[in-house]
């Protein structure tokens, strides 16, 4: 069901549509990380409860009409078994030029890389630096470059005048090379590198009856800030997962929400053109 909204209240950005996507699963829900093919056909969306979900996206006209879900596992350990519940509080996605999946988590804070959706994920690969990030604010956002270099954020970054830490995974070494501004009561909650070379980082406030959704656009290396996307209060529901790509128009954004597994939420997903 396509559902149309308030068009934004700030940013460089045109709603295109909103989708209220229902599956009859009771692992179905709580998305928070959402990834496209590059023509935007197909999906690969990942839940908070260690589940990830992959298939195909019928359009009429620019607008979502339907997904269609071909595979739909749990996360599997290095062992092939199904990762315990305390492990498997998934949250960011990104996937690599030759199909392996990359996975962010809380709780354990790290990644794991996954060639397929039924393959065994690796071993945990974690920096010493994620020791001090604050329960249930680790590891929200994960990107990945052209050349294959992973970029991470955590959800909070300690104090509301302190910067989020951008961490890299490059050729088996973490470091931080940069940081984004913290601005206002918003946190990370996804992040995608686009077509254009750009970090699209996605954030969340939640006001106590609702939420809104920001997304702001940096140089790789932290530089260039622009706002792209403000929303008011309510326009959209939870949104966690950001997917950038382009089309014969130009370069659009796609956006998953996180219902929380509640009756009163829904899993929305949201697409915007950028009208550059």
């Amino acid at each position: 069901m396509t559902l149309l909204r308030a068009v934004p209240v700030y940013g460089d950005a045109n709603l295109i549509g909103s989708f209220h996507w229902v599956v009859s699963d009771p692992n179905f829900g709580g998305f928070s990380g959402l990834e496209l093919t590059p023509d935007g056909t197909g999906f690969v969306a990942l839940t908070d409860r260690g589940f990830i979900a992959q298939g195909t996206i019928t359009r009429n006209g620019p607008a979502i009409a339907s997904l269609e879900i071909q595979a739909f596992r749990r996360l599997l350990g290095p062992t092939r078994a199904p990762l315990a519940s305390d492990f498997s509080d998934s949250e960011g996605l990104a996937i690599g030029a030759d199909g392996t999946l990359y996975i962010s988590f809380e709780g354990e804070d790290g990644i794991r890389s996954y060639g397929g959706l039924d393959q065994p994920g690796s071993q945990l690969n974690a920096s010493p630096a994620f020791a001090g990030f604050q329960p249930n604010s680790a590891l929200e956002a994960l990107a990945i470059g052209p050349d294959g270099t992973l970029y991470t954020m955590p959800e909070r970054s300690g104090l509301a005048t302190r910067p989020f830490p951008v961490f890299r995974f490059k050729s088996g070494v973490w470091d931080q090379p940069f940081e984004i501004t913290r601005k206002g009561p918003f946190l990370i909650v996804g992040a995608d590198i686009g077509p254009d070379g750009r970090l699209y980082i996605l954030e969340r406030d939640f006001a106590g009856i609702g939420f809104r959704s920001r997304v702001r656009r940096f140089a790789l290396g932290g530089s260039d800030e622009e706002l792209i996307l403000q929303t008011g209060l309510r326009t959209h529901d939870n949104l966690e997962g950001i997917s950038v790509w382009q089309d014969t128009e130009g370069l659009r954004m796609t956006l998953i929400s996180d219902d929380n597994f509640r009756a009163f939420q829904r899993t929305e997903i949201v697409e915007y053109r950028l009208t550059d």
